[in-house]
């Protein structure tokens, strides 16, 4: 068979640079720290193994296709109408499933230069054009910039906030600002995956401005505060109609059965979210207060990690850094795929992985 005879994806696909998560092992090391997907140091609530354990599960059967339980216990929980929720395999999942339903060749899709990256991959992967807006020179969203950037063609509009993998914010009053300026054909897409960790007085998730608009949407995610990335869970917020339409692409048992039970347990238990919340208020400011000690920048953050900044003055390089830390065990993120060569982004981890990171930068910055 000749080159010319061999399948081909439809134009765009290859123009995808695939998704790169964050390495898991450092070679030659007795034991490994993962600083580098932002996962929960505590594990998700003891009472997602207690709620596994009493399912007794019946594999051979399909899960629940419209995840009633789960849902169900969002709604409980935030005070919302079931009929506007959809669960995902991850937020990933339902973030694709807005540009499937609503992108198609000539559209564009909208974010921030340093937003995450399943933006652009989602957009080109309907068949859209991604633009990518400039951040303000702190790395915060520009509201004036991404308006600036709205044309006849655009459908969607992604905001992370808080922002992976800066850690920066913008207050409602911005985000409302942002809403107002967009034409009522353009959904807003508020990507609150660490909502949880937020606290500031003047920060909302979404919640308030999708119940009271049509064209808003929110995603949270079981992967960060609740410790159940290796499930796979997210859900989205929004009007009647958009979880109608995204239905109609969505596969029917998208959610796996232990993911709902697990999902609706996690959730539930409010205890451990803020047991989680005081161990990453307790260490965010001790870690940044110790690597700007050693002299390296940091972007203040308000989620679960740390954005810092390294020199370029050769052998002290955010490369070599990687380097030094993955060769003691200490595993962060490189972040160039995100604009940002000269950073590493470090996962709020365990009290023996933040000092034994700290003493390793210590030693990699002297």
């Amino acid at each position: 068979m000749s080159s010319t005879d061999m399948p081909r994806p439809k134009p765009g696909v290859m123009d995808i640079a695939a998704y790169v998560p964050g390495r898991e092992t450092a070679h030659g090391v007795a034991k490994v720290y993962k600083l580098s997907s932002n996962e929960s140091p505590l594990g998700p609530s003891p009472k997602v193994a207690e709620a596994l354990a009493a399912k007794n599960a019946n594999l051979a059967l399909y899960p629940d296709g419209s995840a009633h339980v789960l849902r169900d216990a969002i709604s409980r929980t935030y005070g919302l109408n079931p009929d506007n929720i959809m669960c995902g395999n991850g937020s990933d999942e339902l973030l694709g499933l807005l540009c499937q339903t609503y992108l198609a060749p000539g559209d564009e899709g909208l974010f921030t230069d340093h937003g995450f990256l399943v933006y652009r991959i989602q957009i080109l992967a309907a068949g859209a054009t991604p633009v990518s807006v400039p951040d303000t020179d702190d790395l915060v969203a520009d509201v004036d910039r991404i308006l600036g950037a709205v044309t006849e063609r655009t459908k969607l509009v992604f905001l992370a906030n808080p922002n992976n993998p800066t850690g920066t914010y913008l207050p409602v009053s911005e985000v409302r600002r942002l809403h107002a300026g967009l034409p009522g054909h353009v959904i807003l897409v508020l990507d609150a995956a660490y909502a949880e960790y937020v606290r500031r007085n003047d920060y909302e998730a979404g919640i308030e401005l999708v119940s009271a608009n049509p064209n808003v949407v929110m995603t949270r995610t079981f992967s960060k505060i609740h410790g159940l990335a290796g499930l796979r869970i997210g859900w989205m917020y929004a009007h009647e109609a958009i979880i109608y339409a995204c239905n109609r692409v969505r596969g029917p048992f998208n959610v796996n059965a232990l993911a709902i039970t697990a999902g609706a347990a996690a959730i539930s238990d409010r205890t451990h979210v803020e047991r989680a919340v005081e161990h990453n208020e307790k260490w965010l400011g001790r870690v940044v207060e110790a690597i700007e000690a050693i002299g390296l920048s940091v972007t203040p953050s308000v989620g679960n990690f740390v954005l810092i900044h390294f020199p370029t003055t050769p052998g002290k390089t955010a490369a070599e850094a990687d380097e030094y830390l993955s060769s003691r065990g200490y595993v962060l993120r490189r972040v160039a795929g995100y604009g940002l060569p000269d950073a590493l982004r470090l996962t709020i981890g365990s009290e023996e992985a933040n000092l034994g990171v700290i003493e390793a930068l210590k030693s990699f910055m002297a």
